[in-house]
């Protein structure tokens, strides 16, 4: 690829070549019509971004005279990346452009529903204060002390896999706490308010601590079973290594089923992986949360 030529063009066309090689590569072919719909160009723009394409990628697509569609030749090599999160997000739900009503799967899929929605009259006040770095008064509810007004300085949000949550520092506790968005009612944001070093993101210890979890095939399993694990999970001699924020640790360790027990003691059939190094956890606040984990004295 000519990364001079490719310097020199403008941000539409780079997105427009982007979409050419993302359906050629994914669906197998683009069309001048898939262009014209998803940009809102005319059919002689789209005959120059395909032209485009073919020179910069070395002919990675070809004509075919019969559809008036352009395939991915055998030796496709794609000159742009790909993050395979986003490119199924993409397949799956849409390309996400904004039209919501538009927007629909590429080819035949399914996701399950999820769980736990905030309401956006929720989200919207906490994201700006996020972002513009100010205080946040809201109503919450918890299990433990039923319903309280707090104010809260947030500065990140968090998907542990059921649940949106919120971080921050929580001035009616004086500590750094997560909290679940469905539970927030009427959040105000406090213009006068301001933020002092001790409630930023960078006073908060779990989540500038970085943990480095060693996951393996649960032990206790079968050798037929470990190696579909290590493949399933594409593990590297046998280990998944993920580095993670100790704040969300026991999220995730949750939410991928991980025996986090000392002596492996969850036997279950979801419980395929085990923490090695589960010694890791100790003092983390969110371990409580890691299946089978238990702190030694």
């Amino acid at each position: 690829m000519d990364e001079n030529r490719l310097a020199e063009l403008t941000k539409s066309q780079i997105e427009r070549l982007i979409f050419i090689e993302f359906r050629s590569y994914f669906l197998g072919e683009v069309k001048r019509n898939d262009i014209m719909e998803r940009f809102g160009v005319a059919s002689a723009a789209a005959t120059r971004d395909l032209t485009l394409y073919k020179n910069l990628s070395n002919n990675n697509i070809v004509l075919e005279q019969k559809s008036k569609a352009y395939l991915p030749v055998a030796e496709f090599k794609p000159i742009f990346s790909h993050p395979i999160d986003q490119t199924l997000t993409a397949i799956s739900q849409g390309y996400g452009d904004g039209s919501a009503d538009k927007a629909k799967p590429l080819i035949l899929s399914d996701i399950p529903r999820v769980l736990s929605r905030p309401s956006l009259d929720v989200l919207a006040p906490i994201t700006r204060a996020i972002y513009r770095k100010k205080v946040v008064s809201i109503s919450y509810y918890s299990f433990s002390s039923g319903k309280s007004t707090r104010e809260v300085v947030p500065f990140a949000i968090i998907n542990n896999g059921l649940r949106w949550h919120i971080r921050g520092f929580d001035r009616k506790s004086n500590e750094f706490r997560d909290f679940v968005l469905t539970r927030i009612e009427k959040p105000q944001i406090i213009e006068t308010s301001n933020i002092e070093d001790y409630e930023n993101p960078n006073a908060d210890a779990y989540w500038s601590r970085i943990v480095e979890l060693e996951i393996i095939p649960h032990p206790k399993r079968s050798l037929k079973d470990h190696q579909i694990t290590i493949m399933d999970y594409e593990m590297i001699d046998g280990v998944l290594k993920v580095q993670v924020r100790a704040a969300l640790a026991g999220y995730l360790l949750r939410q991928w089923s991980v025996d986090c027990s000392a002596d492996q003691s969850l036997l279950s059939e979801e419980f395929r992986l085990w923490l090695r190094n589960h010694p890791i956890l100790y003092g983390i606040d969110s371990a409580k949360l890691a299946p089978g984990y238990v702190a030694s004295i």
